[in-house]
C-alpha cells in the first residue's frame, strides 16, 4: 500500500473490531482435546455438470433425499453443566398455535421479536410517555458468563409463564423467575476454545421456546433442545462442521411443530441455508441453500467457470418472520464470499444480499429481492424482516421492511416481493476488473445515514493528513486506497429495528462511519478454496481518528421518508423496541439504556446500568403489572464495557442506579470466567514476569493475548480483520510506546484496555505488535 495517500490505517481501531475474528478464545478450561476424524457433511453438493432434474424450483434439499453421516459434536473440552437452582413451577409450553405467536406480545414475549411479524412492538401502555421518568430498576440477575472482551451480549430474552429464558455471548442459557429475577436452571456448554471460524465475536442473539423445549442454537453449529423445566439436554443435531466456518449467532424460530435456524459464516467460503428441523426430535425436515445450484433458479448468476457458487457464502444471521395467512416466511442473507472482491463471481450472486421467501412447510422458494447486486462492499442485510399492514395511498398494503448497511429501508409487498413504494433500477460507477454490476436498485425516499462523502465531510471530520481518494455508496475499488460510506457496519447492521403501528413509523438503527478499501494482494481461487479459511478478498479498515456516529432514525413507512433522527457520537448497537405507551427503548454503548417519545424523537428518561447496552429490550405483562428488560453485557464490535447483567424495569422498582445494586462476590467467576472484561486467567506473580520479559517469551505471550482481544478486529497476523486497520502497515505498529499507548488510551473506534489488560499483558501485546507483525509486510 502506497504510504502517500496516508489514509492512516492506524491501531486506532485495535479493538473496535477487536473482537470479529477473535475468536479463538478461553471458554473452557484448557484440556487435552482427543483427536477428532474430519467429519463427513450433510451439505457436499453434486458436480456441476449432474443437476438434480427434478428438483423443485429453488435451492431446496428434504431431509429424506440422503442418509449421511452427521458432522462431528462440538468438541466442547468440557461436559456441558446443567444446574437445577429452584424447582419449577410454572406452565410448559405448548405446540404453539399460528394464532398465539402473531398475537401482539402482552402478557409473554414468545419469540425473538415478540411475534412472528418481528415487530418488536407491544400492546402494554402502563408505563407510558408520561409517566416513564418513574421507571427504576425491578431486579438485576447476574448471569455469570462472557466477560471476556470477545464476546458479545446481543441476545433478547423470551417470557413465557412467568420465566424468563437468556443466552449469553458464551452460549450459556439460563432460567430466571421472570418477577424475581432468581435462577431456575442453568445450561452452559462449554463450547470448544478451539472454535477459530468465528465472524463477528462470540455471540447468540437468543432462543425459542415450543413443545415444553428450549431451542438454543450453538455457535459451533449445533441446535440443541433443552427440558424447559430442568435445562437437561432432550436432543442435539449436529448443523454443519464449525472447522469448514459453519457457525450459529441466529436466534432459532419455533413454529408449526419445526425448528428453523440459518447458518453464519459469509467470511469462511460457506454455502448458506435455512434449515428446518423436527422440533419433537431435531430430525432434518428441508434445507433452502442460499446459493442456488445447477439447476436450480438462480444458479445463472454465477460463473459457468469455475465453483464460486459452492462457497459463495449468504449467510443467515437472523430470526425468520412469518406471515401464516400467506402461507410465507422471510428472512435476509448475508454477503457474497469474498467479501470484497467480486474478480472471480462474475454476476449478480443470488441469493447474498437478499430477502427471500419460501413456504414454510416445504421450503419451497417464492420470491426474492435482492438489495445490493454483486456485492463488493460488505454492505449485506442481517438486520431482521419486520412485517406490517398499513394504508397507502388509499389502499390496504401487506408490506415488509428490511434495513440494510446501505442506509435505505427496503420496502417492499410481502404478497409478491414488488416495491411497497418504490425502488428503480439505477447505473452505477463501474471497474471492470472487480465485475460491478452496471445498475443498482435504489429506494425512493430517504437514507437514515450519509452514503457520500463531501469535501466538506473532509475539512470537517479528517486530519490535515488525508490525501487519499474517497465516494460514496457503490463506488468500486481497486489497487488505490479508497475511503466510502455507508460502511460495512453500516447503515444498519443486526441490531434489530422496529414498527409501531400506532405511528406507523419504522425505527432503525444505524451506523455512520468512515471506511477505507484497497485491493489485496492475495488472489482468490474458488475452485481450491480451503474449508474454515477466512477469505475477506480485499482489506479494508475504519479510518484513524475519523468520527464514529450512530443514528437513531424514525421513517414513515408510507413514504420512506425520516420523521425525525437522534444523532449520537458512537455507534448506535443496541436494537430497539417500541410500545402502545407511544414509548421507543434504545440501548447505549456507554451503559445508558434510554427511552424516547415514539412520535417526536425527545428523550424522556435514561438508566446508567453496569456495562454496554447492545442488546434489544423486550416488555411483558405479570398479574396486571408492566416489566421492561434488558441484558446489558457489552460488545466486542462496539468496543463496550463487558459485564453479565440482565436489568428489569417497573414504575414501582426501587434501584435508582448501579450503586443500589451488591453483586455477589462470586457472581462474575464461574466456570473458568475471570469477572474482567478480557485479561487472562490469572495475574503473573514477579517470577512469571521475569520469565517472559525475553524477546522471544513477550512475543508469544503477546500473541495469545492478541488472539483473545484483538483477532476479530485486526484479523490474522494483522491484516484482513473485519473492519480493523490492517496493522502490517500502520504507523504506529512499528513504534512499541505508540502501541502501548493506543491500547491503553483507546481512540475513536476502540475502547482503552487500560484496567482490563495487565500492565504485562499490554506490554506484552504490544511487543507482539512491534516485533512481529509490523515487520510481516517487508
Amino acid at each position: 500500500m502506497s504510504n502517500g495517500h496516508k489514509i492512516v490505517w492506524s491501531v486506532a481501531a485495535f479493538s473496535f473490531l477487536v473482537i470479529v475474528f477473535i475468536i479463538f478464545a478461553q471458554v473452557g478450561k484448557n484440556t487435552e482435546e482427543p483427536e477428532v476424524a474430519a467429519p463427513d457433511t450433510e451439505t457436499e453438493e453434486p458436480e456441476a455438470e449432474e443437476p438434480e432434474a427434478e428438483e423443485p424450483e429453488g435451492a431446496v434439499e428434504t431431509g429424506e433425499q440422503e442418509e449421511t453421516e452427521e458432522p462431528a459434536a462440538g468438541d466442547a473440552e468440557v461436559e456441558a453443566v446443567v444446574k437445577q437452582h429452584k424447582p419449577y413451577e410454572f406452565k410448559v409450553a405448548p405446540a404453539f398455535t399460528a394464532d398465539e405467536l402473531t398475537a401482539l406480545p402482552k402478557g409473554d414475549w414468545l419469540t425473538n421479536g415478540g411475534n412472528l411479524s418481528n415487530q418488536r412492538y407491544s400492546p402494554l401502555d402502563q408505563i407510558n410517555t408520561s409517566n416513564v421518568g418513574d421507571l427504576k430498576g425491578e431486579w438485576v440477575a447476574n448471569l455469570g458468563s462472557g466477560f471476556d472482551f470477545k464476546y458479545s451480549g446481543e441476545a433478547s430474552p423470551v417470557v413465557y409463564d412467568g420465566v424468563m429464558y437468556v443466552i449469553t455471548g458464551a452460549n450459556d442459557v439460563l432460567a430466571l423467575d421472570a418477577v424475581t429475577g432468581e435462577t431456575i436452571w442453568e445450561y452452559r456448554p462449554h463450547i470448544t476454545d478451539k472454535l477459530t471460524t468465528v465472524c463477528c465475536g462470540w455471540t447468540s442473539r437468543g432462543v425459542a421456546v415450543g413443545e415444553g423445549l428450549v431451542f438454543v442454537g450453538l455457535l459451533d453449529a449445533r441446535l440443541v433442545a433443552l427440558d424447559q423445566t430442568t435445562g437437561e439436554v432432550v436432543w442435539e443435531t449436529v448443523v454443519d462442521d464449525w472447522r469448514k466456518g459453519y457457525t450459529i449467532t441466529n436466534a432459532p424460530l419455533y413454529y408449526n411443530g419445526k425448528v428453523y435456524t440459518g447458518v453464519s459464516g459469509g467470511e469462511y467460503g460457506i454455502r448458506g441455508r435455512l434449515t428446518a428441523f423436527d422440533a419433537e426430535m431435531g430430525r432434518e425436515l428441508w434445507r433452502f441453500n442460499t446459493i442456488p445450484g445447477p439447476g436450480e433458479k438462480g444458479h445463472e448468476t454465477w460463473p459457468s467457470d469455475n465453483k464460486a457458487w459452492m462457497s459463495g457464502g449468504a449467510p443467515v444471521w437472523q430470526t425468520p418472520a412469518v406471515d401464516p395467512e400467506l402461507g410465507l416466511m422471510y428472512f435476509s442473507t448475508g454477503n457474497t464470499a469474498p467479501d470484497l472482491d467480486g474478480s472471480s463471481r462474475e454476476g449478480d450472486n443470488l441469493y447474498s444480499d437478499s430477502v427471500i421467501a419460501l413456504d414454510p412447510e416445504t421450503g419451497e422458494y417464492k420470491w426474492h429481492f435482492q438489495q445490493v447486486h454483486h456485492d463488493i462492499w460488505d454492505l449485506d442485510s442481517p438486520n431482521p424482516i419486520i412485517l406490517f399492514d398499513v394504508e397507502i395511498d388509499g389502499e390496504p398494503r401487506k408490506g415488509l421492511g428490511q434495513a440494510g448497511k446501505t442506509g435505505w429501508i427496503y420496502f417492499l409487498d410481502r404478497t409478491n416481493g414488488e416495491p411497497l413504494i418504490g425502488i428503480e433500477e439505477t447505473p452505477v460507477p463501474q471497474e471492470e476488473r472487480q465485475k460491478t454490476s452496471p445498475t443498482q436498485p435504489i429506494p425512493k425516499g430517504d437514507s437514515f445515514v450519509p452514503q457520500d462523502i463531501t469535501p466538506e465531510d473532509i475539512e470537517r471530520d479528517m486530519s490535515d493528513a488525508f490525501e487519499g481518494e474517497y465516494g460514496g455508496i457503490f463506488t468500486p475499488f481497486w489497487e488505490e486506497p479508497l475511503t466510502l460510506k455507508p460502511s460495512p457496519f453500516g447503515g444498519a447492521n443486526w441490531p434489530p429495528s422496529a414498527y409501531n403501528p400506532n405511528t406507523e413509523y419504522f425505527y432503525v438503527l444505524g451506523t455512520d462511519q468512515y471506511m477505507a478499501y484497497t485491493r489485496s494482494d492475495e488472489e482468490f481461487n474458488p475452485d481450491e478454496i480451503e474449508e474454515g479459511h477466512a477469505w475477506v478478498g480485499s482489506i479494508m479498515a475504519p479510518v484513524t481518528d475519523a468520527p464514529v456516529r450512530g443514528t437513531i432514525t424514525a421513517m414513515d413507512v408510507k413514504t420512506n421518508t425520516v420523521v425525525w433522527q437522534q444523532v449520537w457520537d458512537s455507534m448506535a448497537y443496541s436494537g430497539t423496541m417500541t410500545t402502545k405507551g407511544n414509548l421507543l427503548f434504545v440501548g447505549h454503548n456507554d451503559g445508558r439504556f434510554i427511552a424516547y417519545d415514539a412520535t417526536t424523537g425527545d428523550q424522556l428518561w435514561e438508566f446508567m446500568t453496569d456495562a454496554g447496552v447492545n442488546a434489544p429490550p423486550i416488555t411483558y405483562e405479570i398479574d396486571g403489572k408492566q416489566y421492561i428488560t434488558v441484558f446489558a453485557a457489552g460488545n466486542s464490535l462496539a468496543g463496550s464495557k463487558h459485564g453479565d447483567s440482565v436489568w428489569t424495569f417497573s414504575l414501582d422498582g426501587e434501584i435508582e442506579s448501579v450503586d443500589d445494586v451488591v453483586k455477589p462476590a462470586d457472581a462474575a467467576v464461574e466456570d473458568g470466567e475471570t469477572g474482567e472484561e478480557g485479561g487472562s486467567d490469572e495475574t503473573l506473580d514477579d517470577e512469571e514476569n521475569d520469565a517472559v520479559s525475553s524477546s522471544e517469551g513477550q512475543t508469544e505471550s503477546g500473541s495469545a493475548i492478541y488472539e483473545a482481544n484483538c483477532l476479530a478486529c485486526h484479523g490474522t497476523e494483522g491484516a484482513n480483520g473485519h473492519n480493523g486497520p490492517n496493522l502490517q502497515t500502520s504507523s504506529i505498529a512499528p513504534d512499541k510506546d505508540a502501541v502501548m499507548k493506543r491500547v491503553k488510551e483507546g481512540g475513536e473506534s476502540m475502547p482503552s484496555f487500560e484496567g482490563t489488560l495487565t500492565e504485562q499483558e499490554i506490554d506484552d501485546v504490544a511487543a507482539y505488535i512491534s516485533e512481529i507483525i509490523a515487520n510481516l509486510d517487508e
